[in-house]
């Protein structure tokens, strides 16, 4: 069943303010060169909510949507809703269609954004564009890291017994060779298990540009710098991974980016979490009327928890305007 028939992409509000950070960031992209010029990758589903953003606030034109559907009447469905002229289809695999551009100097954003677990299929997806990648291009992936909960008849959990199966089914799915070697099941439980997913992720672009940096010389060699690790849940946990792929000869470039001005930009282990705080439509004008502001004390004093503010003041410039009709 395809996941647009799942899910409204357009209501979830923790992918909404991810999407909007990244777009913030990918403007930054102009040192390289212009955002304007940039190809934009990645899989519009029913809703094509990345294209219209990128397209509206970026100028992206040339854009394309890859789909795995085969089913005619899905394409059908699909096309009708295709926001723009300038998203050009393609109805195949994945790992069919990405080796089919051509991206020897043509910058690309290209987001491999599954709604599904981290698998051997992803990872050759990534492998894929990694090598192809040139300098300036970024890479972003989002994969469903969200254990079950392994609760039996009577709620009770039994983590010892249940997790070591998990673990066994995971190291299938991925190839036992992509595990790092310190990894067990006892670090795939909760949010950990994102940790150990963003781990893969990388090692995966990292194994893939040494294999290409082989036989280019030391400033023509490529590197990966992370920007993005996004922690969020719309009912699932997800993980958001991704960064810039440069020549080494270019670092002068990636520091006149500024990326690191940007709060939500994180190039270690450490997540950003995306975290939807529970305020009425009331409170959130009454804080968006007083940020920014570094002192948020004084915001407690009409009784909105103090972790609620601070969670609102991380994301309340990307937070979307969506109005109840209660309201």
């Amino acid at each position: 069943m395809p996941s647009y028939n799942k899910i409204n992409y357009d209501l979830r509000p923790a992918k909404s303010i991810e999407r909007k950070m990244i777009n913030e960031s990918l403007r930054k992209l102009s040192t390289f060169q212009s955002i304007e010029s940039y190809r934009y990758i990645g899989f519009g589903s029913l809703y094509f909510s990345d294209f219209s953003l990128f397209h509206r606030e970026l100028n992206l034109t040339d854009m394309n949507s890859i789909e795995h559907t085969n089913s005619p009447k899905e394409q059908i469905r699909i096309n009708f809703n295709r926001p723009f002229n300038c998203i050009n289809m393609f109805y195949d695999e994945s790992s069919n269609v990405l080796p089919r551009f051509h991206w020897d100097d043509t910058c690309t954003i290209t987001w491999l954004d599954y709604d599904y677990d981290l698998n051997k299929e992803i990872l050759d997806d990534i492998r894929i564009v990694t090598n192809k990648s040139c300098s300036g291009s970024i890479i972003i992936v989002t994969v469903k890291a969200d254990p079950p909960s392994f609760q039996d008849e009577e709620g009770e959990l039994n983590l010892d017994q249940a997790f070591p199966k998990f673990f066994s089914r995971f190291k299938e799915r991925i190839g036992e060779d992509k595990l790092p070697s310190d990894v067990t099941y006892r670090n795939l439980r909760g949010w950990d298990f994102a940790k150990v997913c963003r781990r893969i992720i990388n090692n995966e672009i990292l194994e893939a540009l040494q294999a290409r940096n082989v036989a280019r010389p030391g400033t023509q060699k490529m590197s990966y710098k992370q920007l993005y690790n996004f922690h969020y849940s719309d009912g699932a946990k997800m993980i958001t991974v991704g960064g810039l792929l440069y020549n080494q000869g270019q670092s002068d470039k990636v520091t006149s980016c500024g990326f690191q001005n940007l709060n939500f930009i994180k190039e270690d282990e450490e997540p950003f979490k995306i975290e939807i705080p529970m305020l009425t439509y009331k409170e959130l004008k009454h804080l968006n009327s007083q940020f920014p502001q570094s002192d948020l004390t004084d915001l407690e004093s009409i009784g909105i928890p103090k972790k609620d503010i601070e969670r609102y003041h991380s994301i309340y410039r990307y937070f979307p305007n969506f109005l109840d009709a209660g309201n």
